[in-house]
């Protein structure tokens, strides 16, 4: 307003200088000054009435003017008009010259453009809004079939939805997005979006040696291309490579700190053992999130944290908030469901875990609900759940293989979960898969196996209940109850309801093993009565001669 006012005072000057001092005729427009514009202090004054100041405002603006009044000079309506219009012209001109600015609209983005800028991010988005933005990029290729951009973003679309939904149906559109993008810019000019999106499917398809090898090259192109670090971290985590993974972190948190940095922070963290970091790291994530999908995920994501150490209260507490902030989100409706069964409320947990299935069918969490009924004595109902979870991680889209050999070691076959985990643990050497592979060599009778792929999953930083009581019972089937012991107290104190079947497994093995023996650890005792050593007598020190 004010660049409008400098803009318009020569013309209001023009105007003064013309009307300096005249009365108004009766039934003319006329001109006075000093009068106000735009709240100050200015020389126009226009009159939209016939009659003669009143004497209030004579008064007003006697005190204005200086001691001796200019002569006065009759101003027609006509001169009025040629010089208002003067002043529009450049008021106008001022606004065509001022190019629009980004700023100046000032309507809130719409549903597909939120969606877009999550979806660049890698940050979660609302139903609602990744619909909008799937219809409308869906529409836009069909009209425009070679904006290899518009595909990408499609095709990052379509993996949000097979991840937000768990429908396998996405996976294989979202593949055909991106590699109709890669034919239009191939990776060699620098398509880097499509390269990123085809990364971060690889990784949800937990297929991560080939989300490392398209994170790595788009690094190797552009090594200040933000969005090549989440892919690294995701990939290098889920390849065991825990350093490398921390690295990409480190470098992502440098180059752009926000929601997608401070959540990977908080996956390395929790990978490497660092609860307090990850929980801070993930609040700091929170605060960055804007939209209630990306705060719903934070939550979620912080009551996981909360139960992995036993927190039930505070694990429910960010659950819930999660539900509240988006309802439709399945990974919250089945932690909470995880906690109503630590909690002894089973009813209540086999019915959040039905709903869960309903919005996303997810293996894991059907093998949690088989659990939850076995451990509740609902046999049958448990039995059909467990028939029912090879088909539904083979319709998945995603590998699977680390969830079915941790299912036929415990509800199958065990020398087939050996096989499985074997050949995983071959492609993928990160720590779950360890801690499994180690299990279901104790389910075969090989314990002496089983402990070295244990102590690789407990010792390198990662801190499970699941992980020590496996540990605790490979060590008791060994032979040394005292590690056994030691690491059924670390499963216990770590979540003392980690298992609604494991966990009471853990009690009662703790109960019959019993405490330590007094005196504490063998061989600490020493055999012969101790005898003080003779310490050799200190030297005199001679005296210092004195001077002469």
């Amino acid at each position: 307003m004010e660049q409008l006012v400098e803009f318009a005072r020569p013309v209001i000057n023009f105007v003064n200088i013309v009307s300096h001092g005249a009365s108004v005729a009766p039934g003319a427009i006329g001109v006075n000054t000093p009068a106000t514009f735009f709240g100050h202090l200015g020389e126009l004054f226009i009159l939209t009435h016939s009659d003669p100041m009143d004497p209030l405002r004579d008064a007003f603006v006697s005190q204005e003017r200086q001691p001796q009044a200019a002569p006065p000079v009759t101003f027609t309506g006509r001169k009025t008009l040629v010089a208002a219009a003067a002043l529009v012209v450049l008021i106008a001109g001022a606004l065509l010259i001022r190019p629009a600015r980004t700023g100046d609209d000032a309507r809130p983005p719409g549903p597909s453009e939120r969606a877009r800028a999550a979806v660049g991010m890698g940050a979660p988005v609302a139903a609602v809004d990744l619909s909008a933005l799937v219809a409308d990029r869906e529409k836009w290729v069909a009209e425009h079939p070679k904006d290899e951009a518009s595909w990408a973003v499609l095709g990052s679309a379509y993996l949000e939805q097979a991840r937000r939904t768990a429908d396998p149906a996405w996976y294989p559109k979202a593949e055909g997005a991106l590699k109709r993008s890669l034919e239009l810019r191939p990776a060699e000019k620098g398509n880097f979006d499509a390269m990123t999106g085809m990364g971060t499917l690889a990784n949800a398809r937990r297929d991560f040696g080939t989300g490392k090898k398209w994170g790595e090259l788009v690094r190797a192109q552009e090594p200040k291309r933000w969005t090549a670090y989440p892919v690294l971290v995701d990939a290098y985590g889920g390849l065991g490579d825990y350093k490398a993974a921390e690295k990409a972190m480190e470098r992502l948190v440098d180059m752009r700190p926000g929601l997608a940095a401070f959540m990977k922070a908080s996956q390395v963290y929790r990978d490497r053992g660092w609860r307090e970091d990850a929980a801070m790291s993930m609040e700091h994530a929170g605060g960055a999130a804007k939209a209630p999908a990306e705060k719903a995920y934070v939550l979620f994501r912080l009551g996981e944290l909360a139960w992995e150490r036993g927190d039930d209260a505070q694990a429910l507490k960010q659950y819930e908030a999660a539900l509240r902030t988006d309802p439709g989100q399945a990974a919250a409706l089945g932690g909470r469901a995880r906690v109503l069964a630590a909690l002894g409320r089973g009813g209540e947990a086999v019915r959040d875990y039905r709903l869960a299935l309903g919005r996303a069918a997810v293996p894991a969490l059907s093998l949690e609900l088989g659990e939850l009924l076995e451990s509740l004595g609902r046999g049958d109902e448990a039995k059909a759940v467990y028939d029912g979870i090879p088909a539904q991680a083979a319709r998945s889209g995603v590998n699977e293989e680390l969830l079915l050999g941790r299912f036929e070691a415990d509800h199958g076959d065990p020398a087939a979960a050996v096989r499985r985990l074997t050949a995983e643990w071959a492609r993928h050497k990160s720590l779950p898969v360890a801690d499994a592979l180690g299990w279901a060599l104790h389910k075969t009778g090989d314990d002496a196996g089983a402990l070295e792929y244990a102590k690789k999953a407990t010792e390198q930083g990662l801190r499970l209940a699941e992980f020590s009581y496996h540990r605790a019972v490979i060590e008791r089937g060994l032979g040394d109850v005292a590690a056994a012991r030691r690491h059924l107290e670390e499963a216990l104190r770590t979540n003392p309801r980690f298992s609604p079947v494991r966990a009471p497994l853990a009690k009662e093995a703790l109960a019959t093993i019993g405490k330590p023996p007094a005196g504490g650890p063998e061989n600490m005792q020493p055999t012969k009565p101790w005898v003080a050593p003779e310490l050799p007598k200190a030297k005199p020190v001679p005296k210092p001669k004195p001077k002469p």
